[in-house]
């Protein structure tokens, strides 16, 4: 008794705020059922020492996409929208942006005529907003939007627009002894800024895209890492388990997605030897979140929801699989 009273005392310092009720139930906001006891099942017989399927902490290894994975992405990836309010604040400073193109569509929020040439114009404006500056300067701008920008529907910040459910996973992950790693085709400064605080995973442990960063020295002689418009790294699709060996190098034992572009990560980690678990959120919940899958423009879910089908994965039903979505909001 007096035992299961210490490790109780324990549990809750390590995650302040969960009352003793919750520590029984490592993730609350899941409905019990396959999908969770899945989830419990596999993190209990990886850690069962002496058991067949024991895997040590070293290797314990954990990745998750972000967008639609950690938290939302509808109607617009967030930092798609970051950077069509980059182009507000910054036609506010040089009025000249509002009658050149593609910044006079971003304005007007003629979302069809910036991508008329495809991908071009979007090109322009994440390079007007993401290079041309030291990547101090980019993170305190980054952090100053999640500030004070809120999402066009829920009218939450957006870093509070995160699962409470895959928080709760994250939490019970590391303390099972697994190292939780996002990998996801967002930019990796980008994500670095809010990681730590909204996930608890700090930011040597983001893998994203990236651009070409330079060593320099500035006009007092100060050195800093200034932002180029070069394209270095794009961490999506078949390029997420290039990723992985490239900035984690092990092989996850476990990876969580929700699209088609986590679908190379999730055939990498299954491949593995031993006890594999892969997840995929499907977002079927159009009244709390959003709906959408095989034809979605944003977050598209197609073949790698037909491979889940086929390879036994654990697809995660938002709808029925989640008793709450979002945190309550600060």
């Amino acid at each position: 008794m007096l035992r299961r009273t210490v490790l109780a005392l324990t549990a809750c310092l390590c995650w302040p705020g969960l009352t003793f009720a919750q520590q029984a139930d490592p993730m609350p906001s899941w409905n019990e059922g396959k999908t969770k006891q899945a989830i419990i099942d596999f993190v209990s017989k990886v850690t069962r020492e002496g058991g067949p399927d024991f895997v040590p902490p070293e290797k314990r290894i954990a990745t998750f996409d972000n967008d639609g994975t950690l938290w939302a992405e509808q109607p617009n990836y967030f930092q798609g929208q970051f950077a069509f309010d980059e182009i507000k604040r910054l036609a506010g400073q040089d009025p000249s942006l509002k009658t050149k193109e593609p910044y006079r569509s971003v304005l007007a929020g003629d979302i069809k005529a910036l991508m008329a040439d495809g991908r071009k114009g979007l090109g322009h404006v994440m390079a007007r907003t993401h290079s041309g500056m030291t990547t101090e300067a980019f993170a305190s701008t980054v952090a100053n939007w999640l500030e004070s920008a809120r999402h066009p529907t829920k009218q939450r910040r957006y870093d509070q627009m995160i699962y409470q459910p895959q928080i709760e996973l994250l939490r019970h992950l590391r303390a099972n002894g697994f190292k939780t790693f996002i990998v996801s085709g967002g930019g990796v400064e980008f994500m670095r800024v809010f990681a730590e605080k909204t996930y608890g995973i700090p930011p040597e442990q983001v893998v994203g895209s990236s651009g070409v960063v330079k060593f320099r020295l500035d006009a007092s002689g100060k050195p800093e890492l200034f932002k180029e418009t070069k394209v270095e790294f794009v961490d999506d699709g078949p390029g997420k388990p290039v990723g992985i060996n490239r900035f984690i190098g092990r092989r996850p034992i476990l990876a969580f997605g929700n699209s088609d572009g986590d679908l190379q990560m999730l055939q990498y980690t299954t491949a593995g030897d031993g006890a594999r678990l892969a997840l995929i959120v499907h977002h079927t919940d159009a009244e709390r979140e959003w709906a959408y899958d095989r034809t979605s423009k944003i977050g598209k879910l197609d073949k790698a929801l037909d491979e889940a089908a086929a390879k036994g994965w654990t697809v995660v039903d938002m709808k029925n699989d989640w008793k709450t979505i979002f945190p309550e909001a600060r």
